[in-house]
């Protein structure tokens, strides 16, 4: 007894410390993302807001360069409810970048930085945006995607030069860094939409999402309420900060009270516990992925001497947790659960290992979580004779889902730009007629004490590299290389790596050329999304109305004893498929190989 009151105490205590920070978010109000970030540049002017390499910005200097973004804005033509997309990688001045646009009312547009192609071209068209903010390091990545860009967009180069484009490092330089006049947004109010972010779904191509202020709001609060930040906290932020987990919920963490984030381009293994020394880094926001690279990597002398107090993220797996906490000295794990777009947001301070937040019984109306039986052999909910959905027992498995509640701001689901995609996440007549539940498509399980435990993704989509990968969209890249008329993308599990590795049972008229298929591969899809493993097929398996049949190929795997067709693999070595006989599949499997 004394040991359940102990908890409840601390759960209560940590509940109370992230709602009741999160009580000045109001979305009736005209406070808006941006007058929070300027009430946190007048609170803490002269502390260093961002770091990267050799380089810095006061919160002073981060927003002046904010304000030079919004009255080049406004020099341009940019009106309330225009779009500026911003594809540039992480960087010093990226948050600065929608800082600046959104002090005008502009949408920022955040656009994945790996994509190339066609699935750029895709990003650029459904954002309706008539500039682009474009690092001169991705100019390449661009001109790869121009062909298939249906609008006269003006993109310039920043940070660089690029030839051919304008400067938008020289457009900026003599602007204004004096605050633009508040009456701009005046009209806007919280729960109006702020910017636009990009997600795979469930299905296709990358959908944009729209992010109201008030969801950017409590991104940015919870987290640094969570961990009780202050202004001598720096975070280590090498996640892309075009997604909610780092732009958002890591940057805000810092930056709402005080402190400093620390910008890295890209994550080191080798390197991150010296830079952890260096940069004097507090808190580290996480996928957990990273952590099981980090726990992969040789021991290394100071990986314990480190000032890491707080680690915050998702995908950190029970099997990786406790040896990650234990061998690195991580004093405080805060495990959460959230979709950019979605509605269902969970929280786990200093909860059990695993769980990714919780709800108990005496609380569940002050929340809009449930979990319902799903069939994941037909991919769909089950419904019982009455029509209506299951409610999964405690311990089963089943689809966590969302109610939507328009009259409460956290509860809402905004959706897509586009209808029909919003219209597909919606689930409706769940346990009354005419209610609507917001469908996340992950499988979650719940405990007696209202723990909730992530399970897998449902239907084709998988996670790989902690990125979402639509197989429909891998499918379309390999289909469009000369001679493949079909291309069956899923993913297997790899023993050591979370999430599932892609493999793609390819059917072709000709024998195609794997280094021209490779090529192909990389220049069409982002790192997470290339196939790791190859089966060339010589017809593939159908239902009765031609779709793809991927239960008997995901049993089968990348095994050599269950596939009696070539298998091949993605060297990382050589960076082109190689055979994958079974003295491979042995070295991958054992993790002598690695992917």
């Amino acid at each position: 007894m004394f040991a359940a009151i102990k908890r409840e105490y601390k759960f209560f205590k940590d509940l109370r410390r992230v709602l009741g920070r999160r009580k000045i978010v109001d979305p009736d109000s005209n406070n808006l993302v941006c007058d929070f970030l300027e009430s946190w540049v007048d609170r803490f002017e002269t502390n260093i807001a961002f770091l990267e390499d050799d380089k810095s910005f006061t919160y002073a200097e981060f927003e002046a360069y904010a304000n030079k973004v919004a009255h080049w804005a406004l020099s341009v033509g940019c009106k309330p409810g225009d779009t500026v997309a911003i594809f540039v990688q992480n960087r010093m001045e990226y948050v600065a970048l929608w800082f600046g646009l959104t002090k005008v009312s502009v949408l920022p547009a955040l656009i994945n930085y790996q994509l190339a192609g066609p699935a750029l071209a895709h990003c650029v068209n459904i954002s309706d945006a008539g500039h682009v903010i474009m690092d001169h390091e991705l100019v390449e990545a661009w001109e790869s995607a121009k062909p298939k860009i249906e609008s006269d967009v003006i993109a310039l180069s920043a940070f660089g030069d690029a030839e051919g484009y304008e400067s938008f490092d020289e457009t900026i330089s003599g602007m204004s860094t004096e605050r633009p006049s508040r009456s701009i947004r005046k009209d806007i109010k919280a729960s109006e939409q702020c910017m636009k972010m990009y997600t795979s779904g469930t299905t296709g191509m990358p959908k944009a999402a729209k992010i109201t202020h008030v969801r950017a709001q409590n991104y940015m609060l919870a987290f640094g309420a969570a961990a009780d930040t202050g202004p001598k906290d720096r975070m280590m932020m090498v996640l892309p900060l075009y997604h909610a987990t780092g732009g958002f919920c890591g940057v805000g963490a810092a930056i709402s009270n005080g402190g400093s984030v620390v910008i890295r381009r890209k994550f080191s293994a080798s390197k991150f516990w010296d830079e952890c020394i260096e940069y004097k880094a507090t808190l580290f926001m996480y996928v957990g992925e990273l952590c099981r690279f980090l726990l992969n990597a040789p021991s290394q002398p100071n990986e314990r001497q480190h000032s890491l107090k707080w680690i915050m993220g998702n995908g950190l797996r029970p099997e990786v947790w406790p040896e990650f906490v234990e061998r690195f000295n991580i004093p405080h794990v805060i495990e959460f659960y959230g979709a950019t777009e979605g509605n269902v947001s969970l929280i786990n301070i200093d909860g059990p290992v695993g769980a990714v937040g919780r709800v108990p019984d005496y609380l569940a109306k002050k929340f809009n979580i449930d979990i319902i039986e799903y069939d994941v052999e037909t991919n769909s909910n089950i419904r019982g004779v009455d029509g209506f959905c299951i409610r999964a027992p405690i311990g089963e498995v089943g689809e966590m889902i969302g109610e939507i509640r328009p009259e409460e701001a956290r509860f809402r689901f905004e959706g897509y730009e586009n209808d029909q995609a919003t219209g597909k996440k919606i689930l409706r007549d769940v346990f009354t007629k005419g209610d609507a539940w917001f469908r996340t498509g992950d499988l979650m399980k719940r405990d007696e004490l209202g723990y909730f435990y992530f399970v897998d993704r449902v239907g084709d989509t998988f996670r790989w590299r902690a990125e979402n990968v639509a197989t429909g969209e891998v499918a379309a890249a390999i289909s469009s290389f000369p001679g493949v008329t079909q291309a069956n993308v899923y993913g297997v599990k790899v023993p050591g790596y979370d999430g599932r590795a892609g493999m793609a049972a390819i059917v072709s008229d000709i024998e195609p050329n794997l280094n021209d298929l490779k090529a192909h591969i990389d220049a069409s899809l982002p790192h997470y999304a290339r196939p790791i493993f190859l089966r060339l097929s010589s017809e593939s398996e159908t239902t009765s109305t031609f779709k793809f049949k991927k239960n008997n190929l995901v049993k089968a795997g990348f095994n050599p004893d269950n596939v009696h067709e070539p298998l091949y693999y993605s060297d990382a070595e050589s960076g082109t498929y190689k055979p994958l006989d079974k003295i491979i599949f042995k070295d991958i499997i054992s993790g002598a190989k690695r992917l």
